[in-house]
């Protein structure tokens, strides 16, 4: 059986309270709740933007594909993963995931994983932009990031 899963990309940012809150309203199966909220930082007052870029439809269908793979390695209730894309100031949100279970464990598993995976895999290219005017750098995947996934593979 399926459990009710929420997948978004969208350029327009998110309310995490509301998102949280909408995993577990009218649920007493769910006996935990664990969220994450990624932040755009400014890299030492440097920052202007950080601006996302992806592939339509299939952002959507990768986000969806580590959804399920989450929801068949731990007891899930429910999952909520929202992506944005576009340019994002500092301190904006740029990533919600919220995982449901019975117990804390899986769901804290489930979040880190999806996680890892979105940080490392997901189909979006971030691009600097600084607050000097200039263009910046695109974005490359951290070595932390390819560990942190690389652990996930050996537990498969």
């Amino acid at each position: 059986m399926s459990i009710p899963k929420n997948i978004r990309v969208q350029p327009h940012a998110f309310d995490a309270g509301h998102a949280a809150a909408a995993l577990t309203f009218g649920r007493k199966d769910v006996g935990a709740l664990v969220t994450f909220v990624g932040l755009c930082r400014d890299e030492a007052q440097t920052l202007a933007a950080l601006e996302l870029e992806h592939y339509p439809g299939m952002a959507e269908a990768e986000l969806e594909r580590i959804a399920t793979e989450a929801e068949a390695r731990w007891p899930l209730l429910g999952l909520t993963v929202i992506h944005r894309y576009g340019k994002i100031a500092p301190g904006e949100p740029i990533v919600f995931v919220g995982a449901t279970s019975s117990h804390r464990g899986a769901a804290f598993a489930a979040a880190e994983f999806i996680m890892d995976f979105l940080k490392s895999r997901a189909p979006f290219w971030k691009k600097e932009h600084r607050a000097d005017g200039t263009e910046g750098a695109w974005v490359e995947a951290k070595d932390a990031d390819e560990a942190a996934l690389e652990r996930w593979r050996k537990q498969n």
